[in-house]
């Protein structure tokens, strides 16, 4: 997996999809007005009720995401990362079900749209939209999916707590006024995490510092049994506190 930058292809376009009639076109455009009113008003919950409405398709609505995909890919390999962000965002509302959606609307978001910011703070907004919506949105709609919590994971592990990214320090001071934010009100729901299950980890660990984010990197990485990007987020935590602890 790439650290940053493009995402790999999704497999779903190619030449399957040049082949497609221009029935299928008129459907896309139909979508993209529809999808363009769901998305202004979007909800957690809208994700469902987008997916009822686009189920009355029937098999036009696997043509439109064949579409959608292709032409996914296309804005990718262009570097129109912004357009790509709204295709994307359409297919969640399709296909809400697919794990591979949320991973890939999420990773452009967080990887591609947020480093064209100028700021270290408005790139922290598309970073912070990419986490919540993998963790609010996609695992709302898939909680027993691992490919989803490695996807968390990998995101505050490399994207916000290590140095990939020119503003990763600042990724770090807002992600530590969230969490002591949410410790203040003992509202951990409010980041879908377990208290009982943070406490589990505090025990094998012997960690405790959940402002840094390598602790909820470890946090996801063992809810979705990923035992490599638990590894690399103890060492790394270590090392952090190590050097802390010797200043």
């Amino acid at each position: 997996m790439a650290l940053a930058g493009n995402m790999p292809t999704w497999q779903g376009g190619g030449a399957k999809a040049r082949l497609l009639p221009a029935a299928a076109f008129a459907a896309l455009a139909a979508l993209a007005v529809g999808g363009q009113l769901l998305l202004a008003s979007r909800r957690p919950q809208s994700p469902v009720l987008a997916e009822g409405a686009f189920a009355a398709l029937g098999g036009l609505r696997s043509i439109a995401a064949e579409v959608i995909w292709f032409r996914a890919d296309r804005l990718q390999e262009e570097g129109r990362y912004v357009e790509m962000a709204q295709l994307a965002s359409a297919l969640t509302f399709m296909e809400p079900h697919t794990p591979e959606v949320w991973s890939y609307a999420a990773w452009n978001l967080a990887y591609n749209v947020s480093v064209m910011m100028s700021t270290p703070e408005d790139r922290w907004r598309w970073v912070e939209a990419g986490l919540r919506l993998l963790r609010d949105e996609g695992l709302a709609l898939n909680p027993d999916s691992p490919e989803l919590c490695r996807e968390l994971a990998w995101m505050f592990e490399i994207k916000i707590g290590a140095d990939i990214d020119s503003a990763a320090a600042h990724y770090r001071v807002k992600w530590r006024e969230t969490v002591e934010d949410v410790r203040a009100r003992n509202a951990w729901d409010e980041l879908r995490m377990d208290p009982a299950e943070m406490r589990r980890i505090e025990s094998v660990t012997g960690f405790d510092d959940w402002t840094d984010p390598q602790l909820s990197a470890i946090y996801w990485g063992v809810r979705g049994r990923c035992a490599d990007i638990v590894s690399q987020a103890v060492a790394i935590y270590r090392k952090h506190h190590a050097k802390a602890d010797s200043q």
